[in-house]
């Protein structure tokens, strides 16, 4: 064992205790933190807005502090982005971290000097936990490549912006730097194309050991690998035994990795936002991932299919059940007030606390009522391939409300690796998985409402040229998996 590989594995131990400590004491942890948020900011304009200094209680909080989106905050978020003071946290963030909006444009997170520091721990953690968890601590000692934006970055009235994964770049510890790939340089290149093909040539005779990023974008990385080095990433790199990510599901890309790799590798996943890093996942036995509630963010949760009502019940950690869908409001210590992040989560444990991101609040579809979720679709998928030699690259599904002829259904845009011998008893697969998951869904197929899944197949790169179209290839750039209307769909079927 070296000498890095020995400090990790003790640096794991010191970790894990004070992980567990908190994660031991949830509520009390919560409480802390909710009270520390609330008098941090009770001189911001915020908080004389909502009477910070009149709150004792979450009562008082949910009373005072309407859940908002992006949308909703923007009128804040526009005063800070401008360069004003004490808006929304104290002082001025030092990032803003630069997403893809919806209806407005181009959304600008406020990073602060409280909040930064719980982005670089938890990512550091997550991997301290899993060496404390398996022993497995060789892999500090290999080379790491962590596939992400460029770190350069603009300013706006002094606050500099980009990317979060850019941002988080510029923070990696100086006992990491000399294992770190791409080079810098690689790093910036703006073309995600070019840049992948930038890091093949600096990757492919180096000792690998350590690869992380967003699973559809490590494919192409994975992909262009094999292709140069004619045998799999696993011959590639010998040493490659840690794949890390966050994003999106693993599972249904699990077999196409797999078999791109030519053997299985331990899998870490996390669950980063710009907003803040929720969880991470703390044991290869257990399902989920542990929920931070001691990183400078305070949770409350609505059930999903509540959070379209007027005013629904707004519950905080200890109020939680196992398996209910429910939609991520934050309180976070860069100035996010019960702020809706769009994502949506089930507890898989109270004990401690983790969770499983099941889908987005505006990614569903229920065109009949049938309110099937993200985590659905995948687990629909994933039950249907288990037992074959099917691959998929990449799917996404749609409503078809007014099919040419015969009954509504939805409609299955998938992108196979490998496709199945028959494509209607697959099909039939993933509906009969679709049926069993949603008593709405079967009920409509029973009552012949809608008819059985149909699969669409989609060429070979099919899904990276529709997000190359919108400007959304590589990065933090996400497929969304489920559409309630035929935008994406009508797309698709013009290829």
């Amino acid at each position: 064992m070296s000498l890095k590989a020995f400090f990790a594995k003790q640096f794991a131990a010191i970790i894990h205790q004070k992980t567990q400590k908190w994660a031991n004491n949830p509520i009390a942890t919560q409480q802390k933190v909710f009270q520390e948020l609330l008098k941090e900011a009770k001189n911001t304009q915020f908080g004389k807005d909502h009477q910070f200094d009149q709150i004792s209680s979450f009562e008082d909080f949910a009373t005072k502090v309407p859940v908002r989106d992006y949308e909703a905050l923007k009128p804040y978020v526009d005063r800070v982005v401008k360069g004003e003071e004490n808006i929304l946290w104290k002082g001025k963030p030092i990032y803003f971290a630069k997403t893809s909006g919806t209806t407005s444009g181009a959304k600008y997170i406020p990073l602060t000097k409280e909040s930064m520091p719980y982005h670089i721990e938890a990512a550091r953690n997550a991997i301290l936990s899993y060496i404390h968890e398996t022993g497995n601590a060789d892999f500090v000692d290999g080379k790491m490549i962590f596939l992400q934006g460029s770190p350069i970055l603009e300013e706006k009235h002094g606050v500099k912006l980009g990317r979060l994964s850019g941002i988080v770049a510029h923070y990696v510890p100086k006992y990491l730097q000399k294992n770190r790939m791409p080079s810098w340089e690689t790093n910036c290149i703006d073309d995600w194309e070019t840049k992948v093909d930038a890091i093949v040539e600096e990757t492919i005779n180096e000792n690998m050991a350590v690869i992380s990023g967003i699973p559809s974008w490590v494919q192409m990385y994975f992909e262009k690998l094999k292709e140069k080095g004619n045998k799999p990433v696993g011959e590639i790199f010998k040493n490659f035994n840690l794949f890390i990510y966050g994003g999106v599901n693993y599972e249904p890309y699990r077999a196409k990795f797999e078999n791109l790799i030519g053997r299985k590798v331990d899998s870490i996943e996390l669950f980063p936002a710009s907003e803040g890093f929720f969880a991470y996942q703390d044991s290869q036995k257990e399902k989920g991932m542990l929920l931070l509630l001691n990183s400078g963010i305070f949770y409350e949760f609505i059930k999903a299919d509540e959070f379209f009502t007027e005013n629904p019940k707004r519950y905080t950690i200890g109020e939680v059940e196992l398996g209910i869908n429910y939609v991520l409001i934050l309180s976070t210590n860069a100035g996010l007030w019960a702020y809706n992040i769009g994502d949506t989560v089930q507890f898989t444990s109270l004990k401690p606390y983790r969770v499983i991101v099941s889908g987005r609040i505006k990614h569903y579809i229920s065109a009949f009522g049938e309110h099937v979720i993200g985590k659905e679709v995948e687990a629909a998928l994933q039950q249907a391939m288990e037992g074959t030699d099917v691959r998929v690259n990449e799917f996404t599904v749609a409503p078809q409300i007014n099919p040419a002829e015969g009954l509504p259904y939805h409609e299955w845009f998938i992108e196979f690796e490998n496709e199945p011998n028959n494509l209607d008893e697959f099909a039939l697969k993933i509906d009969a998985a679709m049926r069993q998951q949603n008593v709405y869904y079967d009920d409509l197929i029973v009552g012949n409402v809608l008819r059985t899944v149909v699969i669409s197949l989609v060429v070979p790169n099919g899904f990276q040229e529709y997000m190359k179209s919108i400007g959304k290839l590589g990065g933090q750039n996400k497929l969304p998996r489920l559409s309630n209307d035929r935008k994406i769909a009508d797309v698709l079927q013009t290829k």
